[in-house]
């Protein structure tokens, strides 16, 4: 009944929002009983971009004092050296929930041989793999500029549905009071299923949290309170750019109702490419989402390759915008994709938490070539903007969460923008009329 209360509060105090990138109204106020780590005020712009399908050991082997293996065990007790494998390999990992447990293994990490695997041309044992820095030199270059986490886990152990809920959420409820969560796409799912604009029929299969319960499923349009409301309820503004409008695994605020069906929607943007344009006009909200396309998503069997340029070309923009010195930018990937990942998540409950996925901290005040060994999750981010903003706490994965400070020394004098050199000529946010296919159905 507690966060029952708290989305009826939540809902009831307004959605109207400030003009992009203005100071909190209740500044002063809300300086005077700041909580947490964070400094309250010197944060005033935090942007939230999501990449798709990777495990630590996949996307950045090799990254100077990250905890990456070469190899990793079979479930019949080989070692299986990881394979140089495309970020644009032809073929999809089953990561929904089943075959997290599977690759899990009770701990053991060793089942990674025996997931399905969606499309051509894969090789042998294609989920102990790794891609090349060469074709992701981008991101290692944010990596090693600036703070990288490598035990940073997915929150919920199943594909992007649930875990884009995790990201504005801290968690997949049903609703507020529910211990059912959303567990894995709906079936057969497209980028044109997921969400309160779904087909009629579509049905989300659910976990009981608490039992491990997986005979339920719903129409996947949820209802629990979210980093959003609690923003608004402050007078804060937000924005979340997405490629397409309305239904979509990765179109979180699509499958909250209270959001789909009320003023607040007005915040999501599409397609992402409005990120630059709003930015070259001066607007930046106090809280941003972007979200790909298929091609930009790093996501196998779907990206062309582009996404290391994608986010390099938004790093870029923010970083040479007068936004710059009061801002934090967080590059994490919403689910381990199915890749070989060698170390062990904690487990909270049936469903928390899932495999690592990476996660790259870039803002004036990020320790310089850090790799933080501190145990973060999804809330870790959310943590931090409730502190940065002083919101409090909506009371899911949020509230055990740390809160990044590792990553950052805000003792430090603000440093200059260092540009994140990327391929001239890939304009990846000017290309959404290319793709025309969204996401795919995430295994």
């Amino acid at each position: 009944m507690k966060r029952l209360s708290a989305l009826i509060l939540l809902i009831a105090a307004g959605c109207a929002g400030r003009v992009a990138g203005t100071v909190p109204a209740a500044a002063d106020a809300r300086a005077q009983s700041v909580t947490g780590t964070i400094p309250y005020g010197v944060i005033q712009h935090v942007v939230i971009i999501v990449q798709e399908n990777r495990s630590v050991d996949n996307l950045f082997n090799g990254l100077p004092g990250a905890d990456t293996v070469t190899s990793g065990k079979d479930s019949h007790g080989n070692t299986i050296s990881l394979q140089p494998i495309s970020i644009s390999a032809p073929y999809d990992i089953d990561h929904r929930h089943g075959a997290f447990t599977t690759e899990y293994d009770n701990g053991r990490m060793d089942g990674f041989d025996k997931v399905m695997i969606d499309g051509k041309n894969a090789p042998k044992d294609a989920a102990y793999g790794y891609v090349p820095q060469s074709q992701v030199q981008p991101y290692f270059d944010m990596a090693e500029q600036y703070a990288f986490a490598d035990r940073m886990f997915q929150s919920n152990s199943g594909d992007s549905l649930a875990a884009h809920q995790y990201v504005i959420a801290g968690t997949a409820a049903v609703s507020a009071q529910s211990r059912y969560y959303a567990m894995n796409n709906p079936k057969g799912a497209t980028y044109a299923v997921g969400g309160c604009d779904s087909p009629s029929g579509t049905l989300e299969s659910l976990i009981d949290v608490d039992t491990n319960d997986q005979s339920q499923s719903a129409f996947p349009c949820f209802d629990h309170p979210t980093l959003m409301d609690l923003l608004s309820n402050a007078g804060d503004t937000w924005r979340y750019y997405e490629s397409r409008r309305g239904p979509g695994i990765w179109n979180a605020p699509d499958a909250i109702s209270h959001i789909r069906y009320g003023p607040l929607y007005g915040n999501v943007v599409a397609p992402n490419s409005a990120f630059l344009k709003d930015l070259a006009n001066g607007k930046l909200a106090n809280v941003t989402w972007v979200i790909p396309n298929a091609l930009q998503s790093d996501h196998p069997r779907q990206t062309d390759g582009s996404g290391p340029s994608y986010v390099a070309q938004m790093v870029d923009a923010v970083g040479q915008s007068k936004f710059w010195p009061n801002c934090a930018i967080f590059v994490v990937w919403d689910d381990w994709g199915g890749w070989y990942d060698h170390v062990a998540p904690q487990q909270f409950n049936y469903y928390e938490l899932g495999f690592r996925v990476p996660l790259i901290a870039i803002s004036p005040y990020a320790r310089s070539a850090y790799v933080s060994h501190t145990q973060h999750e999804f809330g870790s981010i959310l943590k931090f903007v409730e502190e940065a903003f002083n919101l409090g706490s909506l009371g899911y994965t949020d509230a055990r969460a740390d809160d990044l400070s590792d990553m950052f020394n805000f003792g430090r004098r603000a440093r200059a923008f260092k540009k994140i050199p990327y391929p001239a000529s890939v304009q990846t946010l000017q290309r959404d009329a290319l793709d025309t296919s969204g996401p795919d159905d995430d295994f």
